[in-house]
């Protein structure tokens, strides 16, 4: 029999937290059933300084199994680069695997990725979950190029980050495929009418929830006007916000505040850790993403793995994952009364339209499912270059 073929990832795992970590995991455990596999991890992922929550480390109690890596690479610290190139090049893999998703990491990967020898350089490729950032400055596609230039070729995990990538790719292939759907967390039994006494909502609490990190681009201000537009219609809605302010939390908070529904919005500024993370979705109805810009989205995944339906905006690769009036809601207009529009919808067909079952057949197509398939061609397409 021969030897499974080697691949090295480089990218994000625990002891780091968030949604590239989370998705390289799910990656990992994955590839493993077929391929060998050499995860290489960072010592150091940004400096405290540049990060804006309070922390980059995942201090829940509870886990999505750890893999096994080697943290190898500060990304500060061009020695370390050096260091991980040497210990690449000594594996001889049959692919290196950058995970791309913030223009920051330009220099680091470039500079691993430059040092690997003349037979590796022709493996690499690059699993981009962005192109580039969301809130981009004029820096951040000049230091896209200088990592990206190095793949020979891509992975995308959206439609619209394909077409990004339609400006540099030349005629280097781009592969497909998507994020997992995140359903590992763990679910115990919820009593919803004891959480909702707990918040001191009534039983009949319409409940549409905001979940993850806080920034301008995810549209939350557009939300809380479209709250105040919608309540008028249901008295009965009210709105969790759950996850940590990257943001100033002043302006939301006085938009909250002079709303006149102060009582009926809930904050919980902070990392909602993995075992809390079911509590906030078997509260809600549905999970609502007013973002003004988007490739993919791990929090509408993570919904999907708790069968819960969303109401997104038509923005980047939202919409593609989003069958509306099926699986969610497809709001065409970043308008506070487009999205509050999107939500009396919702609720006008969730006693009509069966969104659990299309959710879970959703689920069953998603594309991550065949991820070992699109590497065997991926490692085909490698070993026939000329």
């Amino acid at each position: 029999m021969s030897e499974k073929p080697h691949i090295v990832l480089i990218g994000p795992a625990y002891p780091y937290r968030g949604g590239n970590a989370l998705f390289m995991a799910h990656l990992y455990r994955s590839l493993t059933k077929e391929f060998r596999i050499t995860f290489i991890n960072f010592n150091l992922l940004y400096p405290s300084i540049l990060f804006p929550g309070k922390t980059q480390y995942d201090e829940s109690a509870d886990h999505f199994e750890q893999v096994p890596t080697h943290r190898l690479i500060n990304s500060m610290n061009p020695i370390s680069w050096f260091k991980t190139a040497k210990f690449i090049n000594k594996l001889q893999p049959d692919l290196v695997v950058f995970d791309w998703w913030q223009p920051y990491f330009g220099p680091c990967y470039n500079g691993i990725a430059s040092r690997l020898n003349v037979s590796l350089k022709k493996k690499i490729i690059f699993i981009t979950e962005n192109f580039i950032s969301h809130e981009s400055r004029s820096i951040d596609l000049v230091l896209t190029k200088i990592a990206l230039r190095h793949a020979k070729a891509f992975l995308a995990l959206s439609a619209k980050v394909e077409n990004d990538l339609e400006i540099l790719k030349g005629k280097k292939p781009i592969f497909r495929s998507e994020l997992p759907v995140f359903g590992w967390f763990n679910r115990p039994f919820f009593d919803k009418t004891a959480k909702l006494k707990e918040l001191n909502w009534p039983n009949n609490s319409k409940i549409i929830m905001f979940f993850g990190y806080v920034r301008k681009y995810k549209g939350l201000d557009i939300l809380l006007d479209a709250f105040v537009i919608t309540r008028k219609i249901l008295p009965e809605l009210r709105l969790v916000i759950a996850g940590e302010f990257y943001d100033d939390p002043g302006p939301y908070l006085n938009q909250i505040e002079s709303s006149g529904y102060k009582e009926d919005i809930k904050v919980f500024n902070q990392f909602i850790p993995n075992e809390e993370v079911a509590i906030y979705f078997d509260l809600s109805d549905v999970v609502v993403q007013p973002y003004r810009s988007a490739t993919q989205s791990g929090i509408l995944n993570m919904a999907y793995g708790f069968e819960k339906p969303a109401v997104v905006t038509a923005v980047g690769g939202l919409e593609e994952f989003v069958e509306d009036s099926k699986t969610g809601i497809v709001v065409r207009e970043i308008t506070p009364q487009a999205v509050a529009d999107g939500i009396i919808k919702f609720y006008d067909l969730k006693d009509i339209v069966d969104f659990k079952s299309n959710i879970i057949e959703r689920v069953n197509s998603n594309g991550f499912g065949n991820i070992n398939g699109t590497f065997r061609e991926i490692l085909n397409f490698i070993r026939n270059q000329k």
